[in-house]
Order: C-alpha cells, then structure tokens, then sequence
C-alpha cells in the first residue's frame, strides 16, 4: 500500500504550510482571550483557494478532490494555530459549501458557490436545537407551506460561526407526522425578515469562532430557498456528516504534528537536573506516545479521503476516525502540557490553548458515543 501523497497533495500541502506561516501569524493569544473572529483571516484562506477546493472551476472553485482537500487542510493545521479559525473553515465547508455544491440547483449553485469561494460568505449549518443533538431528527422547527413559499419557525443552537455567518442551511420539519422522512433543508440568508441571532454562546475552546443560537419568528423563505427535495433533508444532513466526521479533523492532524515538533525541541533545549529532559523517560516515553498516535490517525483520515474518490461509502470510517483523531488531540495535548510544566500551563505559550481546544473535538460533529453506535450500525450490530 502506498503512504505517499500525490503530487498534487503534497503541492497543496506544502504550500498550505506556506501560506499559513506567512498570513495567519497574528496576535492569536489577544484574540483568543477577546473571543474574536479574524475575519481577515478568513478572507486571506478563500484567496489561497481554501474555501473553494472541493469546488468545481465553473463556479469558482479550485475543482479538487476530497483527498486534495484533506492534504490542504492538514497543512493549513500545521501552519496556523488559530484552531478557531480553521474549524470555522471546516464547518463551513463541509455543512454549507458541499451540500450546496451537491445538492443545489444550477441558480443556487451560480449564486452562492463563486461568493463561498472568494471568502464573501461564511456559511453556518442550523441543525441542533435544544433537545435534538444527539437525536437530531426529533427537531420541532416547522416549516408550512405558505403563498409564495415556505414559513418557519422555531430555534437552533450550537451553531458555529453562528454569530458571524452570512448564509444559513437550516433544517425543519414540513410533515412532523412523517417523522425523518418529513425533514426538509432551507438556505436562510441572515437579513430574511423573521431571522435573528439570539445570543452568542460563550465555550470551553476554539474561543476565536463564535458559536450562537438563532431563532425563526414566521420567517418567510421563498420557494427556491429549499436545498433539494421536499422530505430528503436527512440525505443532505447525513451526508454533510459523513463529510465533516471524516475531513474536519484533518487540520488536527497538521495541529498534532506541531504540538509534537514543539515537545521534542522543547524536551531538547530544557535542561533540568544536569541533562536535557528528553532524557528523562518520564517525558522520552509520554512524546513517543503522542507519535504513536499520530501516526495511527493519519492512514484514518486520509482513507476518507479515497473512499470518497472511489465513490464509495464513508460513513463507519468516518465515524472511526473521529472517534479516533479526537480522542489522540485531547491525549496529545494533555502530554503537551506535562511535558512542558507551568509554561503549559500557563496562556503565553498557546499550550494550553490546544488542549482547550482539543475537548470540543470529542463533541462537535457528533459526540463521540454517537460515533461508537454508527461504528456498530456499520459492524451489523
């Protein structure tokens, strides 16, 4: 079996790096403790071409390939700490740029996917609501038939960028007696009359995307606001998943393999007790943990990545590997922080800022228990 990226990967890989050493070195420590979306940021990673990868040229897009895309996000980790930021990206990507992408009309594609693409809009997916997380499809956002098109109402929460997004794919009922089968997707422009954001929702991590709740109060959405079919809006939702579980971890990746860099110089240059660290089993052993694990979540991630191109099902490897990746990151990080003692601990050094950040990855996306019961729906179980 072949490892290796492509050339193409690497070259996106590479220059991710790049880029992202380059423009998005910022006063991140400052953000973080203002909770401040880069907006800037996030306009320099659509004109490297970040936002538009999976999208095809015709509408603005860099047409590549979903192991193409993984490749890029994991050097954009490696190079950018602003883990808010890219997490920002990902949601984006995989929640409102792909199902638009996929499931969009030939209008809604030629309208949005160019403004996705050069970083005007940033798309935020409205799915939770307060007791529909886990059990996403007992949601009670209804939609009714109106003249001239849809009428919602109802509330969502956990939203990422929900504060800060331009555009909306949101998700309600128009058959509550149909159950699943009634669900149906909308995009929501956030000036529609009957939209709001309610409130920001302050969080543990990934501080610089704000997270929010939005309300529909007999919001009036055209006709040719629905994404899809009437009833598939659990198709679109199940395969935005099936993307985000198996790529939105790909940066964490890049993020693991700096946290492990800066372990290793670190345990080289500290000297304590007359010899370098490093030397010392105690943290000798804990960074060659933090490599194993790694390189276990790398063949996972980047298997998402060719199935999809195979044109095959995803959805229990995508599972497994955030189940995976997850778990490594918050491992990683807590050995982070003991390696480096108080200046982990401490906020100047952005140690312990990874690891804050590494506990949302056991939760977004699905938690991490949903995870382990699609691994058994997939083992027959």
């Amino acid at each position: 079996m072949d490892f290796g990226l492509t050339a193409t990967q690497r070259d996106w890989h590479d220059r991710a790096i790049a880029f992202a050493q380059a423009e998005l070195q910022d006063d991140l420590l400052d953000r973080d403790e203002r909770r401040e979306f880069w907006r800037e940021g996030w306009t320099k990673c659509a004109r490297f071409g970040i936002q538009g990868l999976p999208v095809a040229r015709e509408f603005g897009g860099q047409g590549q390939g979903l192991p193409e895309t993984i490749a890029a996000m994991e050097g954009l980790g490696y190079g950018c700490p602003d883990n808010g930021l890219i997490f920002a990206i990902n949601a984006c990507l995989w929640t409102s740029i792909m199902p638009v992408a996929t499931f969009g009309t030939s209008a809604q594609k030629q309208q949005l996917l160019p403004q996705f693409c050069d970083g005007s809009l940033i798309g935020a997916n409205g799915a939770s609501e307060e007791n529909a997380g886990s059990d996403i499809f007992s949601m009670q956002t209804l939609a009714c038939r109106t003249e001239g098109g849809w009428l919602l109402n109802g509330r969502k929460t956990w939203i990422t960028a929900g504060p800060v997004a331009d555009i909306f794919v949101c998700y309600a009922t128009t058959a509550p007696e149909r159950g699943i089968m009634g669900i149906t997707a909308f995009i929501v422009p956030v000036d529609t009359p009957g939209f709001r954001v309610v409130r920001a929702i302050n969080k543990m991590g990934v501080r610089t995307v704000p997270m929010g709740e939005i309300a529909f109060e007999d919001c009036l959405v055209p006709a040719d606001a629905m994404l899809g079919r009437e009833g598939r809006g659990a198709e679109i939702f199940n395969a935005s998943m099936e993307w985000e579980r198996g790529a939105i971890l790909a940066s964490t990746l890049g993020a693991m393999k700096r946290q492990l860099e800066r372990c290793i110089a670190h345990a080289q240059s500290r000297v304590q007790f007359g010899q370098a660290i490093g030397k010392f089993q105690a943290v000798s052993h804990r960074i060659a943990e933090m490599a194993l694990r790694l390189e276990t979540c790398r063949p996972l991630v980047y298997k998402i990545g060719w199935l999809k191109s195979q044109g095959l099902d995803a959805t229990t490897a995508a599972a497994m590997a955030k189940l995976h990746v997850s778990r490594c990151f918050v491992e990683n990080s807590l050995d982070a922080v003991q390696i480096f003692g108080a200046a982990g601990y401490v906020a100047e050094f952005g140690i312990e800022r990874d690891l804050r950040d590494s506990v949302g990855s056991l939760i977004y996306s699905g938690t991490n228990d949903i995870q382990k019961n699609l691994i058994a729906r997939g083992l027959g179980l």
